[in-house]
């Protein structure tokens, strides 16, 4: 569940020093739960989207008082904890139960769409991507949980975005992609801006938080970004997000 929320849009070279780390501090939901949302912050480091860390902490402290501490394999049940969508139910009751659920992120989704559409178009997950993934899983749930987990590295590893190692690709023979003559997406990517960006000036803001162990004064977030409007919505926003405090006088902190 950890590493789940912790690779939302992160890649494991990033989230691997952070994931050890995390879990020798906190190495079960009860662990994470007697502990402050501030100190999740705090440990969530550089990784981005700190709400993610939110939403563990949340997630750690239902899990405590509805399931004694344990993490419940059925989908439907995990859907009912803070934090957790679709895809990230489906990866957990796969992954950690071995149970027989469709899980398709990016990389399957491109793998079903060349293989078995014979396109390459990508996109977010849609329902009809994960009957279609439910209907190639073996019977058997723990085959079907290796086979989820094989098609998933078959697209992060062989049947990339770019430059995909075709000769190499077990479904070679019967990808309708490559008989149509591998045909290009539709689709252009665009990349998202981050320099000047709001996200940016969160960040800044928020290491400034994290590398404190007392309160902020505002003069030292002043000093993170000299557009003063920007800053002041951006901090303002991490208030209503519940990423950082007010105290009575006026400093800056993380959630206690």
């Amino acid at each position: 569940m950890v590493s789940e929320f912790m690779l939302q849009q992160t890649p494991v070279a990033r989230v691997l020093p952070v994931f050890l780390a995390w879990m020798q501090r906190w190495p079960t939901p009860a662990d994470l739960a007697a502990d402050s949302p501030g100190e999740a912050v705090r440990s969530w480091g550089r990784l981005g989207y700190p709400r993610r860390a939110l939403r563990l902490h949340a997630c750690a402290t239902e899990l405590t008082l509805r399931y004694d501490g344990a993490v419940p394999e059925q989908v439907e049940q995990l859907l009912e904890l803070p934090g957790i969508g679709d895809y990230t139910a489906r990866a957990i009751a796969a992954f950690a139960f071995g149970r027989r659920t469709p899980v398709v992120d990016t990389n399957v989704r491109r793998v079903l769409n060349r293989v078995v559409r014979g396109n390459t178009d990508a996109g977010p997950a849609t329902a009809a991507d994960r009957v279609l993934m439910e209907s190639l899983l073996p019977a058997e749930p723990s085959v079907a949980a290796r086979v989820s987990a094989a098609v998933m590295e078959l697209g992060a590893l062989v049947c990339t975005a770019t430059n995909p190692d075709c000769p190499s690709c077990p479904l070679v023979d019967g990808c309708a992609w490559v008989a149509a003559g591998r045909p290009a997406s539709e689709i252009r990517r665009t990349t998202q801006a981050w320099a000047g960006t709001d996200r940016q000036v969160r960040g800044r803001i928020m290491a400034v938080l994290r590398e404190s162990t007392e309160p902020v004064p505002a003069a030292m977030i002043e000093l993170v970004w000299d557009v003063p409007e920007q800053r002041e919505r951006c901090l303002a926003s991490l208030v209503a997000d519940r990423l950082a405090v007010v105290l009575p006088d006026g400093t800056y902190a993380l959630p206690g």
